[in-house]
């Protein structure tokens, strides 16, 4: 584990403080009605798919399907419209909560991340 993120780019580094920000929403504004996850599976099977497609008609030949690519297309989907639903109507500006705590309580939480991810870079470094 060390090692993954030791080596982890800036931009998977933002996609996984994206996942803390959406787990931190979801920890505090779950929502348990079956048709909100029902709903967001369903837009995440058709965006993902869709988002699949394309990412596969562009590819070169020789190159390789990225599994973990592929899952994130879905998970992405997925991730926005569950969102979308459970904060509808909670006095949301944008992703951000209405409250002070609960936005600093995902910032804390990314900002963990991030140092973990640069400390790991330090006592970890890349191999050449």
């Amino acid at each position: 584990m060390l090692a993954y993120l030791a080596g982890l780019s800036p931009v998977k580094t933002a996609l996984w403080c994206y996942l803390i920000w959406y787990l931190n929403v979801l920890s505090l504004y779950f929502d348990p009605s079956p048709q909100t996850w029902i709903t967001a599976l369903g837009i995440a099977a058709i965006v993902g798919t869709a988002n699949n497609l394309n990412a596969l008609s562009g590819r070169q030949n020789g190159q390789g399907f990225d599994p973990w690519m592929g899952l994130r297309f879905f998970l992405a989907p997925f991730c926005v419209a569950s969102f979308a639903a459970m904060v509808k109507g909670r006095g949301f500006i944008l992703v951000f909560p209405p409250t002070l705590a609960e936005n600093l309580r995902g910032l804390i939480g990314c900002l963990l991340f991030v140092a973990l991810a640069l400390a790991a870079r330090r006592f970890h470094p890349a191999e050449s």
